[in-house]
């Protein structure tokens, strides 16, 4: 067979006489031509510079306003781990220690007003450790009688103990957040009687959570007979039909103590919602500037990996709660965007002068 250039050209040798012409050639298509129509911006001063002005007369508004309704929200963070010898809750690092109770006193200077939001802190601590997430039993927590006496191997080394199920299996109920926080004010420091603040402790978990996805064993038995072939799990002090016994819409795996804590947390230091403090009228502040007391019974450890436990009181807004670095981040945005925009107009000018300078001389 000889060589031809026309061959190449056109895809290859024509097939044999009387045969279809075999050819690699694309069709003669807009799409496999590259005819099809196409929009492409053409960026020029007039277009790019009103760009930059806008984003930036936008963006720092609204940074300033994020930033000043975030300053609004009144916060207040007491640190209670007792790692310093002069805290008070010092005495509860020592591990002859079972059961201990510490006092930390601090003061208001700014009263608290609407609802008041009490959380736990916890630094340090690795809840998004991925064999920790993994570890729990979706199908046991949502009240499946089979998963219950049966968990998820998922669980181990937290699935059994004693010959027994542990209800609810896994490390992140194993390691379920215990300590009792109770606030005090001091409202004349002459009467040593303090006076408790009321801490609502239903309506801290997220809805879905609460009535979808974590659920009882059915049955009409009291929630003791229906965990009576499970034991506890090993870090904790008392069974899951006792975390709320004196409100059975508040206990077993609906306990919303629990049910916050399982929803894990993304970042090592992290904070979790407590308890609500409600405003009762208008016409006093929920929290008022003054003295108060924090009265803890200390049972969770954490100095044996280096974390800290913290309280913090807060307000929020309709940004949610002290977060300043939206408005900041959308601050800097709009500085640079509208810092960019004046560089960029005084280039063009300088040179658009520049190129009508040479196209007089010429």
């Amino acid at each position: 067979m000889n060589y031809s250039a026309k061959d190449e050209v056109d895809g290859g040798p024509t097939g044999p006489p009387g045969g279809a012409a075999k050819t690699r050639r694309p069709d003669n298509t807009a799409f496999k031509q590259q005819r099809l129509p196409a929009w492409q911006p053409i960026l020029t001063a007039g277009t790019v510079l009103p760009t930059f002005f806008i984003i930036g007369l936008i963006f720092i508004p609204i940074g300033i306003g994020i930033f000043v309704t975030s300053n609004n929200i009144r916060e207040i963070e007491i640190d209670y781990t007792g790692t310093e010898p002069s805290s008070p809750c010092n005495k509860c690092l020592s591990p002859n220690v079972t059961s201990c109770a510490c006092i930390i006193n601090f003061t208001l200077e700014q009263s608290f007003e609407g609802n008041v939001f009490m959380y736990y802190g916890l630094s340090n601590f690795y809840q998004n450790h991925r064999r920790y997430v993994k570890s729990r039993d979706d199908s046991q927590l949502n009240g499946d009688p089979s998963a219950l006496l049966n968990p998820s191997k998922e669980c181990e080394p937290y699935r059994r103990n004693e010959d027994k199920p542990i209800a609810p299996c896994g490390a992140i109920a194993n390691s379920m957040f215990n300590d009792t926080l109770e606030l005090f004010l001091i409202a004349n420091e002459s009467d040593p009687k303090p006076i408790p603040i009321p801490l609502k402790k239903k309506g801290i978990a997220w809805w879905t959570d609460k009535n979808v996805k974590f659920r009882n064993p059915p049955g009409r038995e009291s929630l003791q007979e229906k965990f009576k072939d499970t034991t506890k799990p090993v870090n904790w002090h008392k069974p899951v039909y006792e975390l709320d016994p004196d409100d059975e819409s508040n206990n077993g795996f609906i306990n919303e103590d629990f049910i916050v804590w399982m929803r894990t947390a993304a970042l090592p230091t992290f904070r979790k919602l407590y308890r609500l403090i409600e405003r009762k009228d208008d016409l006093h502040p929920t929290l008022p500037a003054g003295q108060y007391f924090l009265n803890i019974t200390y049972n969770y450890p954490v100095h044996s990996f280096d974390g800290r436990k913290r309280m913090i009181l807060s307000t929020i807004s309709w940004m949610g709660g002290k977060n300043p670095f939206l408005g900041i981040a959308y601050i800097t945005i709009g500085s640079i965007s509208f810092l960019l925009g004046v560089v960029l107009l005084v280039i063009n000018h300088k040179y658009r002068n520049s190129s009508n300078t040479a196209d007089i001389t010429i």
